[in-house]
């Protein structure tokens, strides 16, 4: 398949929104610690996103070289500040579906900086002739990501509950979905 640059500029803004390379590691896992600080609301908290400088260098890598993967990510004045991460199923029977996780440092919500984000995944997605559906948990309490999918025509499929557990306290998800035709 073909694979299409992904480069594209939010406004006077200046944000960038392109997809990762391996010399984004090091910024990379800078965010991550820094956006784990940040929000209760992701799978990971700070000091849990344990990956070397080498490994994180070689999960980019890994994403460019598979039909079915898209790594984003939001920058300003060479400072990332927003991420999304999609892949698809590693065999045929699930190659055509798969789920991401998407994140936008505090500072800068509001910015609608996860809605292109988002809207970029989903054009990704209907141009590679392979992606039919994208999936993506929510916990069930973040109101702002819900309304988020939503607007972009994510629907709600199912819940799982007891699927997070965080300072002692579980939290259910929401499975959401987005066909791709």
């Amino acid at each position: 398949m073909n694979r299409e640059r992904i480069d594209r500029e939010m406004g006077e803004s200046g944000i960038i929104i392109r997809e990762a390379i391996a010399d984004d590691a090091e910024k990379m896992l800078n965010y991550l610690e820094k956006i784990a600080a940040e929000s209760d609301f992701l799978t990971f908290g700070p000091g849990e996103f344990k990956l070397t400088l080498e490994q994180e260098k070689d999960t980019l890598d890994s994403y460019s070289i598979k039909d079915n993967a898209l790594f984003l990510v939001a920058e300003i004045n060479g400072k990332i500040v927003g991420n999304l991460d999609f892949q698809g199923g590693s065999r045929p029977r699930t190659a055509h579906t798969g789920e991401f996780g998407i994140s936008v440092l505090k500072d800068y919500w509001g910015q609608h900086i996860g809605k292109v984000l988002l809207k970029t995944l989903i054009n990704w997605a209907k141009g590679t002739d392979l992606i039919r559906k994208i999936n993506l948990r929510v916990r069930s309490d973040n109101e702002r990501a819900k309304h988020l999918y939503q607007s972009v025509g994510f629907i709600e499929e199912g819940i799982i509950s007891r699927d997070l557990l965080v300072d002692g306290t579980f939290y259910d998800s929401i499975l959401m979905g987005l066909t791709i035709d």
